[in-house]
């Protein structure tokens, strides 16, 4: 959704009104189709909510067990879900994810599982994107990737490194396959970048909420707000924050002026400190539960 459509205004009382929706189709590359990412945002909104987006890499703790942390984030309240492609050079990845990329890698996690992994969750009706670099699916072939997550029920694709200079393939096999193209804004960007990026999105915009990786913090950073009500000016797409969301307090700060709270690190963190698989699960899911009642009260 281009600027064209114009911003949202803000109510008297100075919250987003979220109950108007947004839009529900993506017309990148030319081509109207439902974005299931955008419908579970507009739902949220519906609510008077921020949506509430969980990040797994694929293969972590294995392939199965990771397919069971996403779904009991979905089972607990996360309403999108990311799955990571596991890469061995990441740019923005804090420690705990690294890590658990690295665990991913070392038992063979591939580019059949992560495709594996998000048809587990789309036929368990889970709008799910996968985020990866750029590599991956320039090896794979941009076209050949585009149609096989379309084929698993995949929702599109978050690409950190991918800038819009360089995804005129992948905006066209895109648009050709109904995928949402999802970019990232930081702090730095300028106005002219943030309207060129949004120009390009459809389903959200990813607003990195920090210069940095991620990880779980203490405090958010003060940038986020103010860099969700720049974005604002240039699209009617809902903006999500991602980057240092830990707890269910977090996620209130950040419904209070975002339309949506990505949780990643903190996911992850609670499977690698369990003592076992089951145990893994179960704190995944009391911490969903946990984000996703923060994300109402701070709507």
């Amino acid at each position: 959704m281009s600027a064209a459509a114009g911003p949202r205004r803000a109510g008297p009382s100075g919250k987003w009104p979220r109950a108007q929706g947004f839009p529900a189709e993506s017309t990148v590359g030319g081509h109207a189709a439902v974005s299931r990412v955008s419908a579970a945002f507009d739902r949220a909104a519906t609510q008077q909510r921020a949506a509430l987006v969980g990040y797994i890499p694929a293969g972590f703790p294995s392939v199965d067990g990771g397919i069971e942390a996403a779904l009991a984030m979905a089972a607990a309240g996360a309403d999108v879900i990311e799955i990571g492609l596991p890469y061995s050079d990441p740019l923005i990845d804090g420690p705990v994810i690294q890590e658990a990329v690295h665990r991913a890698l070392v038992g063979g996690t591939t580019v059949a599982d992560v495709l594996r992994t998000v048809a587990a969750l789309a036929t368990a009706g889970v709008p799910t994107l996968v985020m990866t670099y750029w590599n991956p699916v320039d090896q794979h072939g941009v076209a050949r990737f585009a149609a096989d997550l379309a084929r698993v029920g995949g929702s599109g694709l978050i690409t950190p490194d991918l800038t819009p200079e360089e995804a005129g393939p992948w905006l066209a096999a895109a648009a050709e396959h109904q995928l949402d193209p999802v970019f990232l804004v930081a702090p730095s960007s300028s106005d002219a970048r943030i309207e060129l990026i949004t120009s390009v999105c459809s389903g959200f915009v990813y607003a990195a909420s920090l210069m940095g990786i991620t990880g779980a913090r203490n405090t958010l950073s003060s940038h986020a707000a103010g860099l969700v009500s720049r974005v604002r000016e240039h699209t009617k797409l809902p903006v999500a924050v991602g980057l240092g969301v830990s707890n269910g307090a977090q996620a209130a700060q950040v419904a209070g002026f975002a339309d949506g709270v990505i949780v990643g690190s903190a996911f992850v963190q609670r499977l690698l400190s369990a003592s076992s698989p089951a145990e893994g699960l179960a704190r995944v899911g009391e911490l969903a539960a946990e984000l996703a009642e923060g994300v109402r009260s701070g709507g």
